[in-house]
């Protein structure tokens, strides 16, 4: 017989399912993802690192889990919220199921539950503090802490690495400043054929620049970039010196160091089937995305920014580049797992900018 477990808003309502996961149980904000596949790249994404996932597509589990499709080692999210979950996977890759990596990695979730209607009150009145409980008497308790806790704030320092670390390619030199990246994102560089050097969140510019890199790539992650401060003011060090380029989080801070403003958006853009305008071609690309902040496009009038991308939805900024100098940024994930891949050639433009930038050294010592 199934275990009851009770899911829990800060608003006072609350939804009766089923356990699923860990019984080490967690608060945190609930948001929603959209993705209709790619569930196991998305618990690991460390982007939603303190977050409950809401998942609407309504069977989660079903092809399981395996060795090679994490994005990092360990989730850092705080839980899951399905309306099926698969107890039994059916795929030649996979080793485990979705509830033994919940409870391997203490991620408590909850299953058996109207995933709509959460979504929808998401939608509706914004992100929401949430938390879990198997005892139906500690609701009311529950609902009290949620109204009145603070959620963490630091949550790139505690999933950037600690130290340095390099994934070997053969030609460009790339310094990749992990903010909670994705693993993908080494994979693309690598494929490249770059050699990508791993650093942590708080590296200086002038540590940066001591290691001659090609270019400088600045990885997706948690939380509010404004809380970020170290990393604007390293951008500002290394810009104009070296190309580089941003994605999701590291799109946020580029604009940040140049001056716009950033903004907590009311239910954010989660999952794999987001449109996005690249203005100058007008081609439209079906983006993965996974963020809760966006750029003031108001506020990039008086900077050296331009925005080169739209999201078609509600016209949100999703790509910047400076006026002049070699930097560009994206606020979706061009590197994908889960979503489509429509947007891989902006590791090309990547490569292309870095090539350009070192031919032109070259030619300028000669």
């Amino acid at each position: 017989m199934q275990q009851k477990r009770y899911l829990v808003l800060e608003d006072g309502s609350y939804y009766e399912g089923y356990r699923l996961g860990s019984d080490h149980l967690n608060i945190g904000e609930i948001v929603f993802n959209t993705a209709m596949t790619g569930y196991q790249e998305t618990i690991s994404d460390p982007s939603y690192t303190g977050q409950i996932i809401t998942f609407t597509y309504p069977l989660i589990g079903n092809y399981g889990i395996n060795r090679d499709d994490f994005e990092s080692l360990v989730p850092t999210l705080n839980g899951i919220v399905v309306k099926e979950a698969s107890t039994h996977p059916s795929n030649f890759r996979q080793q485990k199921t979705l509830h033994d990596v919940l409870v391997l990695h203490q991620i408590p979730g909850i299953s058996g539950v109207d995933t709509r209607s959460i979504t929808r009150k998401i939608r509706q009145h914004g992100v929401l503090k949430a938390g879990f409980t198997d005892d139906k008497a500690n609701i009311d308790n529950l609902i009290e802490k949620l109204q009145n806790v603070d959620l963490r704030n630091n949550e790139v320092e505690s999933v950037s690495t600690k130290t340095p670390y390099v994934s070997t390619g053969q030609n460009l030199n790339v310094v990749l400043v992990d903010f909670g990246k994705k693993q993908n994102i080494v994979r693309e560089l690598n494929i490249r054929g770059c050699n990508v050097t791993v650093v942590p969140f708080n590296t200086t510019a002038e540590a940066i620049l001591a290691m001659s890199p090609d270019g400088v790539m600045l990885s997706n992650g948690p939380g509010n970039p404004e809380v970020v401060e170290c990393a604007i003011e390293m951008i500002k060090g290394i810009l104009g010196k070296i190309p580089f380029f941003g994605i999701c989080l590291g799109h946020q801070l580029f604009a940040l160091s140049q001056g716009a403003t950033s903004f907590k958006m009311k239910f954010g853009h989660r999952g794999a089937n987001h449109p996005v305008k690249h203005l100058q071609s007008g081609k439209v690309d079906i983006t993965s995305q996974n963020h809760g902040y966006a750029i003031d496009k108001a506020s990039l009038e008086n900077t050296d920014l331009e925005v080169t991308h739209i999201a078609l939805n509600d016209g949100t900024v999703e790509g910047l580049r400076h006026k002049t100098l070699p930097a560009f940024s994206v606020q979706y994930h061009p590197e994908a797992n889960p979503g489509p891949t429509d947007s891989n050639y902006l590791f090309d433009d990547f490569v292309t900018m870095m090539n350009n930038a070192k031919e032109k050294g070259s030619q300028t010592h000669a």
